[in-house]
């Protein structure tokens, strides 16, 4: 439907509503920027998308207010749960992405319907039939005769004067009347182009390339099987498959390979006659200015009419038309292969941030390096930096003793608790040294995956926090904090540096930063962040806050002192009550005097739980603490117009355990001890690994030494598996066997079955 002031509106479904009259009247009587107009359009719009998402009208209709009054997804879907009906974050974000896309496309429908109506070609039908366009290809497709375009072979016949030629062969009822062949070229051009930016015809092309159209991949023009560039693409030399079929993380691999001058890759039905035969079908073309109603009029034309459409329509479709829709349809299959890859990279990065987190530990962290040294530094609880030193382990007997020496010093000087040790290059290595150690003390050594620590060791927020530190020490605080608190050290970092993920520099850079970014800020507000040691950047993540008012809260912590309640936050300058609504409850104040502010109930709800404790004779803090009390109150009775059983039943789990941390407890990792060096894997071997990274083929899974195994999908269980992680999940803990040593490549292949690599048959 079109709501930005048109004559015709649809509403999805079976259902075509005409209000022209009504349209006209209330656009020129209120005008584009009206409240009431846009309030009428943003309904209009819940209905599209209440049926295409399946979720009902009202509470479609109810997240688009929130969201147009400059609600956070994430403040939705906890705090606002009685107005939506309990949608959750995906289905609240799905919403107002489709609003988005309309908007984008309402936009762009404005703007055909001012250019052809300055064109003075905007008829009642064509405006109908834009007014009525559903999507961007179509609107696009209507709208492609009337583009103003650079002079074409059909632009300059035109300027020559052989259109009226051309209405004649159209016609059907041209003899033949002894033009040369250089005419009917010209009439053949101007021919070719109608039928190319004819809408209906173009259905008919994309409908065989529906049906038939291959991915196809061959070895570029000019490139010899001994290119040292082939290797990476072998596989998909002389592929073929249905377009419709090939897997997103396929279609990636070979388009990285066209990108590499390696592979041409082509969409196309197998051969051109049945396009070309669709071309001149029974149904009759308009000439300039004439108007073919019904559509589909049954279309006779003579011998020699018939001849000359013949070769426009193939001319049309080869010149015009075929490289047009394959572009079409290669945009097509890259969009929906970018969505699948980025879908897979936000769930891996949102199991990444989830990762259990150690807690505050007093960590000794080790950045190892065999020809540099280690890095090591000291780090209290908090995360603070103490001391840094580096240590030679791995030049001689002599300087392995001494950092044994050095870090069992370290360790009892700083009272350490925890060991965190890179797992790069001499990882392995290093927490051998570790395990030579005579330490006085309890200490759990553990190795780190420190993807992206050099990236934020050289950033703007690394230099910042430690102006006087080069980027070694800073590397390996990152690797130390990292095992404290990964969602806190993590959101430093752009999320395509972290490692996980596929093809993440393929895809559409716009759109994974935006779901990248959704994934990181649902992360942090589902954990909730302390307000009083959180980052400028765990801060900007927070819903309602964004960079600047997270610089604006730690100047004022800063100048004075911690926050003593959730309420403090207001003298925050610039930070306004819409801010305040949307943030106050995901943050926390561990040291508050109101128990509240330590859990994610919202300040709003406050009055609630007072009336709640006095219903049993009690005060909050003793609520808080007595399961007995809690099972006493009735929450019916506090059921309102505003607050009905879910926001209740959030507040009494709050009660019981405020501020639950949503991640799993953390468990100590530990490899093979005897499995070190990839010359050390052989087949047959049972070895725990840790899955690093999740693919749409399969995971990969770190061994520990310092390459990573493949567990492909077809060898995770002993049936078939579609999707990865139905069965594996980020830094889940295995015993995976090897079932495949190629050391040629330097690859190993992984398999979770029991059946020596053989699935096992169905009975």
């Amino acid at each position: 439907m079109r709501f930005g002031g048109g004559n015709t509106g649809r509403v999805e479904g079976n259902a075509r509503v005409a209000i022209g009259d009504y349209w006209d009247f209330f656009f020129g009587f209120m005008g584009a920027d009206s409240d009431i107009f846009r309030i009428f359009a943003l309904m209009n719009y819940a209905t599209i998308i209440a049926n295409r998402l399946e979720i009902s009208q009202r509470q479609v209709e109810k997240t688009i207010e929130l969201l147009e009054q400059g609600a956070t997804v994430p403040f939705i879907a906890r705090y606002r749960k009685e107005a939506t009906g309990s949608l959750n974050e995906v289905q609240i974000a799905a919403i107002r992405d489709l609003l988005l896309r309309l908007k984008e496309l309402d936009k762009r429908r404005e703007a055909i319907l001012q250019s052809i109506e300055e064109q003075g070609k905007l008829t009642p039908e064509l405006k109908t039939a834009l007014e009525q366009a559903e999507g961007m290809t179509e609107l696009e497709d209507l709208y492609l005769p009337y583009r103003p375009k650079r002079r074409t072979r059909a632009t300059i016949a035109i300027e020559k004067g052989f259109e009226p030629l051309a209405d004649s062969i159209m016609s059907g009822k041209w003899e033949g009347d002894g033009e040369s062949d250089e005419d009917l070229q010209y009439a053949r051009d101007i021919i070719a182009e109608r039928i190319s930016e004819d809408a209906a015809m173009r259905n008919r092309v994309r409908n065989i390339f529906n049906r038939r159209a291959m991915l196809t991949s061959t070895l570029a023009r000019g490139v010899q099987e001994d290119d040292e560039r082939v290797g990476k693409f072998e596989n998909w030399i002389d592929w073929k498959e249905h377009f419709d079929r090939a897997p997103s993380h396929r279609i990636l691999a070979l388009f990285r390979g066209e990108e590499a001058g390696v592979l041409t890759v082509h969409v196309r039905p197998g051969g051109d006659k049945e396009c070309i035969d669709a071309l001149v079908g029974t149904r009759r073309f308009a000439s300039e200015g004439e108007s073919v109603e019904p559509a589909g009029e049954l279309w006779t034309p003579n011998a020699a009419s018939l001849q000359q459409m013949q070769l426009a329509a193939a001319d049309s479709y080869k010149r015009l038309m075929l490289p047009s829709i394959e572009n079409e349809y290669r945009n097509r299959m890259k969009e929906k292969a970018d969505r699948e890859a980025i879908r897979v990279f936000a769930e891996n990065l949102r199991q990444l941030l989830l990762t259990a987190p150690m807690g505050q530990k007093r960590t000794l962290a080790i950045d190892p390096g065999f020809r540099t040294g280690c890095k090591v530094v000291c780090l209290d609880a908090q995360g603070q930096l103490l001391h840094n030193a580096t240590i030679y382990p791995f030049t001689s007997v002599h300087e392995e003793r001494t950092a044994v020496s050095k870090l069992e010093a370290m360790v009892e000087a700083f009272q350490i608790e925890a060991i965190a040790i890179g797992n790069g290059t001499a990882g392995r290595e290093t927490e051998e040294v570790v395990q030579k150690c005579h330490f006085r003390r309890k200490v759990v050594a553990v190795i780190v995956n420190e993807a992206g620590a050099s990236v934020y060791s050289a950033s703007d927020v690394a230099r910042r926090e430690f102006p006087d530190y080069d980027v070694t020490v800073r590397g390996a605080v990152s690797i130390g904090r990292r095992l404290m608190d990964p969602l806190s050290e993590l959101v430093k970092i752009d999320p395509k540096s972290i490692g996980v993920g596929q093809y993440q520099h393929d895809v559409d850079q716009k759109m994974l930063a935006k779901s990248l970014s959704d994934t990181v800020v649902s992360c942090v507000n589902s954990v909730g962040v302390e307000l009083n040691t959180a980052s400028r950047e765990l801060l900007s993540y927070v819903s309602g806050i964004g960079p600047s008012l997270a610089d604006k809260i730690v100047e004022y912590r800063n100048k004075n002192g911690a926050f003593a309640d959730r309420q403090q936050l207001r003298k925050v300058k610039g930070l306004g009550e819409k801010a305040f609504e949307q943030c106050a409850g995901f943050l926390r104040v561990r040291e508050s005097g109101n128990p509240l502010d330590r859990s994610a109930v919202h300040p709003e709800r406050y009055a609630l739980v007072e009336r709640m404790a006095k219903s049993v004779d009690s005060d909050v803090d003793t609520l808080m603490k007595d399961p007995e009390l809690r099972q006493r109150i009735r929450l019916e009775a506090f059921v309102a117009d505003d607050c009905g059983l879910p926001t209740l039943q959030d507040i009494m789990k709050e009660l019981e355990k405020p501020g639950l941390d949503p991640r799993a407890k953390f468990e100590v990792f530990e490899f093979d001890k005897s499995v070190s060096r990839f010359e050390d894997v052989k087949k047959g071997m049972v070895l725990p690994g840790i899955v690093t990274n999740i693919t749409a083929f399969g995971a990969f899974v770190d061994i520990g030494v310092h390459l990573e195994g493949l567990l492909h999908v077809s060898q995770m269980a002993n049936r078939r598996v579609s999707d990865p992680t139905e069965v594996v999940h980020l830094h889940q803990h295995l015993m995976v066997k090897v079932v495949e040593v190629d050391r040629r490549r330097r690859r190993i292949s992984l398999s979770l079955r029991d059946d020596n690599g053989k699935r096992k048959k169905k009975k």
